[in-house]
């Protein structure tokens, strides 16, 4: 096996292992951290569908993670994907109306951020031990709802680290603001920012390219890493679940082994569809990556000029995971389209910081035709939560009714009948409001965690305990701050 290195989609001469790179989180020139190779699958598509979720996640992970020996990268593995998770399989596939939803919530925070994040913990502080690192870990993190609790459950009370999360104070629902807020755990802050969540995601970033900061953490026995999508050691853990919905579907007889499938995923971030771009090009048999977004269509307008333009107006829906117009992953992909060229991608990425504006060349748009971008509105996407409760009992949330309502559109179009795996991201009683509102079930006089409970009696589908303990759970985090004050609270939380 081929010993994978990791380096900068902004200047491929800063390289690291895989350890290294996960302890590092963003590069120190704003790049990303990629390897120098995507590795193949040493074991058939047969043999995956006779793996259990975590035998699963060693057969894929120990070909990115190549300095991590097999007990390291088990020990990992076992801890994470364990009875936090409410079924054994971890992400179970569940068929309605003609597609298969790859049910990525029964973690702790009932979102799909679970998954990685779970993991991610575990293989930092791994890490930290193999490359000798004496300093407590910072993790430093912006959120547009889901990342942000999954991190804190993460992390909370894991010694030699502390965790700060900043979210868009009025850019969350009620439910993922309450998850955030009544976290426990002295290591963990949570900060709601006067802002939208690129400003937060802007406002880390540059704290991390701070060099003044990096030497005052330093000198106070900190430094920084991330938790956010940036973080290679969030990826790739990602790349797991589409490997093992195929595999189910293999071992459920739906497809034959080699069948081609095509995989659609509510995109904000875009490191969820890259996982599964990842995964394609490991040897899965993907044919569309079908990219859907809510109305803050920057990918789709992306996918279908070649021109990225985040100056726009930004708009908070339903599905606010995906209230992005700077899409931190779609570097990655920049980056390969480019030929792995990094100076193509600095200047590309310098216009967007620059510009807000990049364009990308004919010959790069051809490498991009595996992807379908589509978008649902706000009707759309509430239209499509009714949709699929009236075909088949089946409740779903307004992130994954984009992706419904956004194959649906691509199978009238195209006309594919190709088995579809659609990546079910949170669990409805997230977002109770949203849902229950679009099967014309909301009470007005309820809040959204009341309302939880005339979910649980429409769906049938028992209360997580995500829910039932947030209930009664005290307030902890009530900060906020202005946009340009996040450095001066991250330092007063430290003590520097």
């Amino acid at each position: 096996m081929s010993n994978i290195k990791y380096v900068s989609t902004r200047d491929k001469s800063i390289s690291f292992t895989a350890s290294q790179a996960i302890l590092q989180g963003l590069s120190e020139d704003g790049g990303l951290f990629v390897p120098t190779e995507i590795p193949k699958f040493d074991k058939s598509l047969s043999d995956f569908a006779q793996m259990s979720y975590q035998e699963t996640a060693y057969n894929v992970m120990k070909l990115f993670f190549t300095d991590y020996t097999e007990e390291e990268l088990m020990k990992c593995i076992n801890a994470a994907y364990d009875e936090k998770f409410d079924t054994k399989e971890i992400a179970p596939l569940h068929m309605a109306d003609g597609a298969y939803y790859l049910e990525l919530f029964h973690g702790k925070t009932i979102a799909f951020k679970d998954m990685a994040l779970s993991i991610l913990p575990h293989l930092m502080i791994t890490a930290a031990r193999k490359n000798n690192v004496k300093e407590d870990i910072v993790i430093l993190t912006a959120t547009s709802g889901d990342t942000g609790k999954a991190a804190l459950a993460g992390f909370a009370g894991v010694e030699g680290t502390k965790i700060i999360v900043f979210y868009p104070k009025n850019g969350v629902s009620e439910i993922q603001e309450r998850q955030m807020v009544t976290q426990t755990g002295d290591n963990t802050l949570v900060v709601g920012i006067h802002g939208n969540f690129d400003q937060a995601q802007t406002g880390v970033k540059m704290m991390f390219g701070d060099e003044n900061l990096k030497k005052e953490l330093a000198d106070g026995g900190y430094r920084f890493s991330s938790a956010n999508s940036i973080n290679i050691g969030r990826l790739v853990p990602q790349i797991v679940y589409y490997v093992y919905s195929y595999a189910t579907l293999l071992k459920r007889g739906a497809i034959k082994e080699n069948e081609p499938i095509n995989v659609t995923v509510p995109t904000g971030n875009f490191g969820n569809i890259l996982a599964a771009f990842y995964a394609k090009n490991m040897g899965l048999p993907i044919a569309k990556l079908i990219c859907a977004s809510n109305e803050n269509k920057v990918l789709y307008d992306f996918f279908e000029s070649g021109k990225y333009d985040r100056n726009r107006e930004f708009r908070l829906t339903s599905s606010p995971s995906m209230d992005i117009l700077i899409s931190s992953n779609l570097e990655r992909l920049i980056y390969f389209i480019a030929g792995e060229d990094d100076s193509v991608n600095r200047t590309l990425m310098g216009a967007l910081t620059k510009d807000g504006v990049y364009e990308i060349t004919d010959s790069m748009k051809e490498k991009l035709k595996d992807f379908y971008g589509n978008y649902a509105d706000e009707a759309e996407t509430a239209e499509e939560i009714d949709h699929i409760y009236k075909e088949s009992g089946y409740i779903i949330d307004p992130h994954t009714a984009v992706a419904s309502k956004v194959y649906r559109k691509y199978k009238e179009e195209s006309g594919d009948d190709k088995a579809c795996v659609i990546a079910s991201t949170a669990s409805p009683y997230k977002f109770t409001r949203s849902v229950m509102k679009a099967i014309g079930k909301d009470d007005a006089s309820k809040s959204d965690i009341e309302l939880t409970d005339d979910l649980h009696a429409v769906s049938g589908v028992d209360l997580p305990s995500a829910i039932t303990e947030i209930k009664s759970a005290p307030v902890i985090h009530d900060k906020e701050c202005e946009v340009d004050k996040m450095q001066a609270v991250v330092k007063e939380f430290l003590g520097i």
